[in-house]
């Protein structure tokens, strides 16, 4: 199997990955359709497999209990333009110019996606799939980082960061919706909308041959809470004592559950589901200002502790993958080289992630002798500096604001992050595998070329 060499490795700990480049196991001669869906927010206690008992996911808990479901599953940051860099590039986010949340406003904006960054449907490409977005992009707002010019043969969705309104789809002031490059008007709520799209595309790509990948990236459950009344109503009625914020994000989420249900049962229907591999994932914690449910660890959305960064993910694909609960590490940025083994295509330039296909299809693999890094920046309380983390097997060192101390953890004796210990070897270690990524990473644009 053909790796990418190291770039380099701090106290004989690897920081750059190896990028698997082919299957280790023949696989089906079809190539399999590939589903990726990204929800907004979602608490890691969110879902009713998971921790939460006031609200009711079947749809998503399907995916989970008859999928591979991934218990130490991290999200590339705690917000969410980086995450999604992650994903879509396989690389540390700041690594490819996401350190931060990109916005409108200039002076409000943390990242730049590089231009030589090469996303996951650029490589999808390779292996003649059809690729898709429909839903929430937020990696640009104009060229050269619009969906259709980075590898996407199609786009039905949101270019910006978060929706004012989930009927009228604004972000101050300005229309982010669009049909490919063509502004758009729709008409609906956001999450039915995308569902609908998705539908569409199904029944598109069905009277085709070519096999598809669709990045399916819904708002939800991200602020403003705004479930459909009717489904506001059901969950007030069935929950007494609620408060009316949980109740708003509870129905927003059952909301968000009753539609992916619509677009597997449309695969079932259609046929397309025993040849469409689904995965499911968070790109950060849930907010704690909508009364979010992150599990049994600390923090939330926006932190550097576990309840900021560790999400629930499931990856399924009927009568391929055996159903089990798998507790390896798993980044985000894994996603990447992962579908690239999976169709077969080589990744022939750096990445940070390493392909888990041989943990999917049930054989022994270690995921974790390897540093893993998040970065992110913001001006609020972080004062435009950054807050980091850094871990190797259970061991991490974060900062979790800009100015605060350094805490360090061993994560299987305090999974709650709750008592700092006191410096060793393996602080040592972290340490300076913290300065040598900063010092790679720095290297790398994170802002547009101002003109004076």
């Amino acid at each position: 199997m053909k790796s990418i060499p190291l770039l380099f490795a701090v106290g004989g700990v690897a920081i750059s990955s190896v990028a698997h480049a082919s299957s280790p196991q023949k696989l089906d001669e079809q190539k399999p359709n590939i589903l990726l869906i990204m929800v907004d927010d979602l608490g890691l206690g969110d879902l009713s497999c998971q921790y939460a008992r006031d609200l009711q996911t079947p749809n998503i808990d399907k995916l989970f209990s008859d999928g591979v479901r991934l218990n130490n599953f991290y999200a590339n940051s705690s917000v969410s333009s980086p995450s999604r860099a992650g994903l879509l590039t396989g690389c540390y986010p700041d690594m490819v110019g996401v350190p931060g949340v990109i916005r409108t406003e200039t002076t409000a904006s943390w990242g730049y996606l590089s231009p030589e960054a090469i996303l996951l449907p650029q490589m999808m490409k390779k292996a003649e799939y059809n690729t898709a977005i429909i839903g929430k992009w937020h990696l640009g707002l104009e060229e050269p980082n619009l969906p259709n010019s980075r590898g996407f043969d199609f786009f039905h969705g949101f270019l910006g960061d978060m929706m004012d309104n989930y009927y009228t789809h604004l972000r101050r002031g300005h229309n982010y919706m669009r049909l490919n490059e063509e502004v758009i008007e729709p008409t609906g709520h956001a999450t039915d909308l995308f569902s609908s799209w998705a539908l569409d595309y199904f029944d598109t790509m069905r009277k085709s041959k070519v096999p598809f990948f669709l990045y399916l990236a819904y708002n939800a459950p991200h602020v403003p809470l705004q479930p459909p009344t009717e489904w506001l109503e059901r969950v007030r009625e069935r929950e007494p004592g609620i408060s009316e914020k949980r109740a708003k994000l509870v129905a927003l989420i059952e909301h968000l559950d009753y539609n992916i249900g619509r677009v597997y049962k449309a695969l079932e229907e259609s046929g397309q589901l025993d040849n469409t591999l689904i995965i499911f994932c968070s790109d950060n914690g849930g907010d704690a200002g909508a009364e979010a449910n992150n599990g049994p660890v600390r923090g939330s959305k926006g932190d550097m502790y576990e309840g900021g960064i560790k999400v629930p993910c499931a990856v399924y694909w009927r009568n391929h993958l055996k159903p089990r609960s798998i507790d390896d590490l798993v980044i985000m940025s894994d996603i990447f080289p992962t579908l690239c083994d999976l169709v077969s295509i080589p990744v022939n330039h750096r990445i940070d992630g390493i392909s888990l296909l041989p943990l999917f299809l049930g054989e022994k693999q270690c995921t974790d002798d390897r540093m893993i890094f998040w970065v992110r920046r913001e001006h609020a309380e972080l004062g435009g500096k950054t807050q980091n983390a850094v871990r190797y097997k259970n061991y991490k060192l974060l900062q979790n604001r800009s100015f605060d101390a350094l805490e360090y953890f061993d994560l299987e004796k305090d999974s709650c992050e709750s008592h700092s210990m006191k410096k060793d070897d393996m602080y040592t270690k972290l340490y300076r595998g913290m300065i040598d990524h900063y010092r790679v990473s720095g290297s790398v644009p994170w802002q547009k070329p101002l003109k004076y």
